[in-house]
């Protein structure tokens, strides 16, 4: 999510660099600088009134001190209207953070600045290419065809026991799914990474912290008893680790891995 510093001090070049995903941002960044600048006049209130419920009160013992008390209970009559005022100024700081929150909610991430505009796969930009390209035969078979005539991937089981988009990997395909998963979490260890295990199910804040939320709650599975998402892969609950936490450089770079049976993420 973008943050309002960059917001207000990057106006333009956010706005620009939302069009390279084609959307128009500019009104939804104007509707959010507008209300950040209500919320910052709302903040100037209501510390000056907190300041006066300060200052009265430290009145108030001291005239009672002197025997006055006519004159520190208007006093305290005035910090009592002080102190309504100041549940009404921190409800409209509420109301404006909430309104923010929900704008930048519906507003994507900006682009790196080499990524190139396009409008579809045909207009991705090839950075890199290694090793051999195979040259099939013509009576080469795709993968599906492979996995059934080797008895490797039953996805009519798969529909059977769940629905579609759910194979049910059989003898060596399920072995075969077993060793790719451990050659892969054994190539990243190696390489550096830290292996994570992390739960397949996930809270609404980290729904929020990596983007499934609030787009794309109707594509997740939703438990509502625990209010909790099924992870799409195994990067949510991953990157989430690191949510509302403040990393310093020097231990930069972190590097993790991790393998999710939902989403088979490595």
């Amino acid at each position: 999510m973008l943050t309002l510093k960059y917001i207000t001090e990057n106006f333009e070049d956010a706005v620009a660099r939302l069009q390279k995903k084609h959307f128009e941002g500019r009104e939804i960044l104007s509707q959010v600088v507008d209300l950040d600048n209500d919320r910052k006049k709302t903040q100037a209130q209501l510390d000056s009134t907190l300041n006066q419920i300060k200052t009265q009160s430290a009145k108030v013992g001291e005239l009672f001190k002197k025997g006055m008390q006519q004159e520190a209970g208007q006093i305290r009559e005035e910090v009592a209207k002080l102190k309504t005022v100041t549940s009404e100024l921190e409800q409209q700081m509420k109301d404006d953070i909430d309104k923010i929150t929900n704008l930048l909610l519906t507003v994507p991430n900006i682009p790196n600045d080499t990524v190139p505009e396009g409008f579809g796969a045909e207009d991705n930009k090839v950075e890199k290419m290694g090793g051999n390209i195979p040259e099939l035969g013509d009576d080469a078979l795709p993968h599906w065809e492979l996995a059934k005539k080797y008895d490797l991937i039953d996805f009519d089981l798969g529909v059977k026991i769940t629905g579609a988009g759910f194979p049910v990997y059989k003898g060596l395909g399920a072995r075969l799914q077993r060793a790719l998963i451990n050659f892969f979490l054994d190539e990243a260890r190696a390489a550096g990474y830290t292996e994570i295990m992390p739960p397949t199910v996930v809270n609404e804040a980290s729904g929020y912290g990596t983007g499934q939320l609030p787009d794309k709650e109707g594509q997740m599975y939703h438990c509502d008893l625990d209010n909790l998402y099924l992870i799409p892969t195994a990067e949510v609950p991953v990157t989430n680790i690191y949510r509302d936490v403040i990393l310093n450089e020097k231990d930069l770079p972190i590097k993790n891995c991790a393998h999710a049976v939902v989403g088979a993420e490595v």
